[in-house]
């Protein structure tokens, strides 16, 4: 039963109180970075910006060429594959752990302290 303090200074924004309220919906934290639905693609576009990442991935796509195959398909998708799921799941256990401390920080009590 931990309790949180705000102090707030709304005294440049008490007569546009109206107009700030109708902009900020809440004083919600998040930092969470993904959801349900943006994980899976928001997280392969972070994993294909790092240079590592697309060099694996050009072998795999250079290997299902039969000229150019060097390796067997399966073997060069394998280390791109156990890169990508390791930092997935590190991803989503992170984001994880933000999401539950956010949430214990939002249903936290607080004491609002105004003139």
């Amino acid at each position: 039963n931990k309790w949180r303090i705000i102090f707030p200074d709304n005294r440049r924004q008490w007569k546009d109180w109206k107009q700030a309220s109708t902009i900020y919906s809440g004083n919600r934290i998040q930092t969470t970075k993904y959801t349900w639905f943006t994980f899976l693609p928001q997280n392969f576009f972070e994993q294909f910006h790092r240079l590592g990442n697309l060099y694996f991935f050009f072998l795999v796509v250079l290997n299902w060429f039969p000229p150019v195959e060097v390796f067997h398909r399966e073997i060069t998708m394998l280390p791109l594959i156990v890169v990508l799921l390791a930092s997935m799941i590190k991803d989503a256990v992170e984001d994880y752990r933000k999401y539950r401390f956010d949430k214990t920080i939002n249903s936290s009590k607080t004491t609002v302290y105004d003139k």
